[in-house]
């Protein structure tokens, strides 16, 4: 609702209840019968620290309380960026956006400009997008690599290894760009390996390997000792098989004996330290085709009197046996062209309205491009005028299973192609896709496992911490189906876990913290419509922001059908959509936003200082059954927001400002702004694909007078904002 028609509601509502009704009796918001579970309710005292000075942070709403913008399927582009749809995605609040990369995570070159030119005749080779043109781009796609090395993918996990497909004319190859020729480091600084997962253990004695060229001319094939070299990558070590160290390898196919017995082994390593620099099946003119690594097929079992017997599964899908691999050579042609995922063109990003004018954060192929690419968009976006404020470098390296040098060695590469098209560029990542647990990896030689510190280092030890202008992750931390009641008891130690991890791995204090996409994993998506998923969002914005985050995108802020993901029918977002893409209704987290974007906040392009709160209403485990953060608007009002994340008892506070510099303690006083969530206003029918809210807001503003010693009501599972004056 209009600021107009909001200053009169407020005035009127303060003047009838002056007159008509005691203070004490309008301020409390009574929970209704069936919430009055618990014992009679004793009013709990909430302090704000009001001090000068004792802010914890300050941050624009319009920019650091943003949400992301994802690829879809073919045809919901349109619909989603339809004016009818984005004037209802405006209208939660949310600000500033992030352009999120679906393609890395589907192990594709992201194709940014439908137009540009290829390295090679015949539409292949290494991609370059045109860095100008006057049509506008309204979609982009993905293309797959034809010498991908894994068999799983983040993504859409429509593709397979060409390590186990069973075609000798198809191999994997590892990304020139981490050799010398680019990282002006010896090979041996930048291993490159596969990885063959065989689905438990096996006897193993023997490998062949088909390589072609670049073939590896030393390399070493080890063994994996733990349950998950993937997954769990210190609850192990690789050893090297009695037989496995390879020099002066002449390439071509290799039997190679391993053992004098058998080893069980599930997880096998090739790790290769030097390579024979001829050239691939391409242009040999082209360097990148001349260095790194090509296998064509791997076989691993056992070898006796009567031959070798294999036990890797070869076929051309991803129920061939497992593979992984260190890293994939972006070269690819226009027959690899993906046509069942798109991605919002830059130009339609920019030019619909859903920037909101405010500059966006933008993300750059870096994992599966080149940095000639990523260069030439930005070129095209400061042709254009388009506000940038940041850029992402990649995205998800850590689901890639990259190691923290390979990605620091493509990162300084990627930043010297992009500062030397604009040196004012803000450039960071690694976009990790956790926030609150540590992000480990294979131990160095000094048995560090930690991907930030060694990405750090990589930085720091070539001199270009510069370079690295804010650090981000994603931030989605329930991965199972269950009680998400029971879950969002964690959040707030959660984020400062997070907080913690990144103090730890080196992180400067002084380096700008982003969680650049946050919701509930999408095995949660059935339950995104509940209220709790609204209080979650509410706690995990109050919590980042007032422990020091600089800013927040939500996932997934498109429109996005319902659909069953193991838990049950829904969707993860804060719109139900047809299979269009079309908005039928608003969830729980629409309410959620605006709350924090215009009730909470003030929805203006300005400063707001958080200030801590203490308040003590815990379960028996000591856990928070009750947040509060507390802000100081730039329009001089203080709002205080709480979640209530016990869904059978209300609770009563009564709120003071405490200003410790002059011994003083204040109340809100004169009209009080009240806005609550609770299934009053929103709750989730269940009816398969068909499900529905009813009721679905709108959100309802009350009007009390404050004064001391008010107390104010938290219905049981709710999210309440107050607001006013205080003195």
């Amino acid at each position: 609702m209009g600021s107009g028609n909001m200053l009169a509601r407020t005035l009127l509502m303060a003047i009838l209840l002056s007159t008509f009704g005691s203070a004490q009796e309008s301020a409390r918001i009574a929970p209704s019968t069936e919430e009055q579970v618990g014992p009679a309710n004793q009013v709990q005292i909430v302090t704000v620290d009001a001090t000068p000075g004792h802010a914890t942070n300050t941050y624009s709403p319009m920019k650091d309380i943003g949400a992301g913008l994802d690829s879809q399927s073919p045809g919901e582009i349109p619909n989603i960026y339809s004016p009818k749809s984005l004037d209802q995605m405006l209208a939660s609040g949310l600000g500033a956006v992030s352009y999120r990369l679906f393609t890395e995570e589907s192990v594709q070159d992201w194709h940014w400009n439908p137009q540009g030119s290829w390295s090679e005749s015949g539409q292949e080779g290494y991609w370059i997008g045109a860095a100008a043109g006057s049509e506008k781009i309204k979609l982009s796609v993905g293309y797959r690599l034809p010498h991908r090395g894994f068999t799983h993918d983040q993504g859409l996990d429509d593709n397979y290894s060409r390590l186990t497909d069973g075609n000798l004319k198809t191999y994997w190859k590892s990304d020139p760009y981490l050799t010398e020729a680019f990282t002006h480091e010896p090979d041996a600084a930048h291993p490159q390996w596969i990885v063959v997962d065989l689905g438990a253990r096996h006897p193993v004695n023997a490998i062949q390997i088909d390589w072609v060229s670049p073939y590896a001319t030393g390399y070493v094939v080890q063994y994996w000792t733990g349950p998950d070299a993937m997954n769990r990558p210190t609850d192990g070590h690789w050893i090297d098989f009695p037989y496995g160290s390879v020099t002066n390898s002449p390439g071509g196919t290799v039997l190679l004996s391993l053992s004098p017995s058998p080893i069980k082994v599930e997880f096998l390593r090739v790790l290769m330290t030097a390579s024979s620099d001829t050239c691939d099946t391409h242009d040999p003119s082209d360097v990148r085709n001349c260095v790194g690594y090509a296998i064509a097929e791997v076989f691993i079992g056992t070898q006796d009197r009567s031959g070798f017997h294999d036990l890797v599964h070869h076929v051309p899908n991803n129920h061939q046996t497992v593979t992984y691999c260190s890293s994939v050579d972006p070269w690819h042609s226009i027959t690899d062209k993906v046509h069942n995922q798109q991605l919002a063109g830059l130009d339609l990003v920019f030019t619909s309205g859903i920037t909101r004018g405010l500059p966006a954060m933008v993300a750059v192929g870096m994992v599966y491009g080149t940095p000639d690419d990523a260069a030439a968009e930005i070129r095209y976006l400061e042709a254009k005028q388009y506000p940038i404020s940041y850029v992402e470098m990649g995205e998800e390296p850590d689901g890639q299973y990259f190691s923290p040098e390979d990605y620091g060695a493509l990162y300084l590469q990627w930043a010297s192609a992009l500062h030397a098209v604009d040196p004012k560029l803000k450039l960071g990542g690694p976009v990790f896709q956790i926030f609150s647990d540590e992000v480990l990896v294979w131990p160095d030689a000094e048995g560090n496992a930690s991907f930030l510190n060694r990405f750090l280092r990589y930085l720091a030890n070539h001199g270009r911490m510069s370079d690295l202008a804010f650090e981000s992750s994603e931030h989605y931390p329930f991965n199972a189906c269950g009680n998400p009641w029971q879950s969002m008891l964690d959040e707030p130690d959660l984020v400062g876990r997070g907080f913690e991890l990144l103090k730890n791995a080196g992180v400067p204090s002084s380096l700008p913290i982003f969680i650049t996409e946050y919701n509930y994993t999408p095995d949660y998506s059935s339950l995104t419509e509940t209220l709790a998923s609204a209080l979650w969002q509410a706690d995990f914005v109050g919590a980042f922001l007032s422990q020091g985050g600089h800013g927040l995108y939500y996932y997934e802020y498109e429109p996005t059908p319902i659909s069953d993901d193991g838990c049950g029918w829904g969707t993860l977002g804060m719109f139900t959509a047809d299979q269009n893409s079309r908005i039928r209704a608003k969830t729980a987290q629409f309410f959620s936003s605006q709350m924090l974007t215009q009730e909470w906040s003030q929805p203006v392009d300005a400063d707001h200082q958080i200030y801590p709160v203490s308040i003590d209403i815990t379960n028996s485990e000591g856990k928070a059954l009750v947040t509060a953060y507390a802000v100081l608007r730039p329009d001089g009002q203080w709002a205080v927001m709480f979640i209530n994340k016990d869904k059978l008892n209300p609770y009563d506070v009564n709120v003071v400002f405490r200003d410790s510099a002059a011994n003083v303690t204040k109340g809100f006083a004169g009209p009080v702004s009240v806005v609550t969530l609770d299934r009053q206003q929103y709750a989730w029918h269940k009816a398969g694909a068909n499900g529905y809210p009813a009721p679905d807001g709108p959100l309802e503003v009350q009007v009390v007078l404050g004064g001391k010693g008010i107390a104010y009501g938290l219905p049981a599972g709710s999210l309440t904002v107050l607001r006013g004056t205080v003195r």
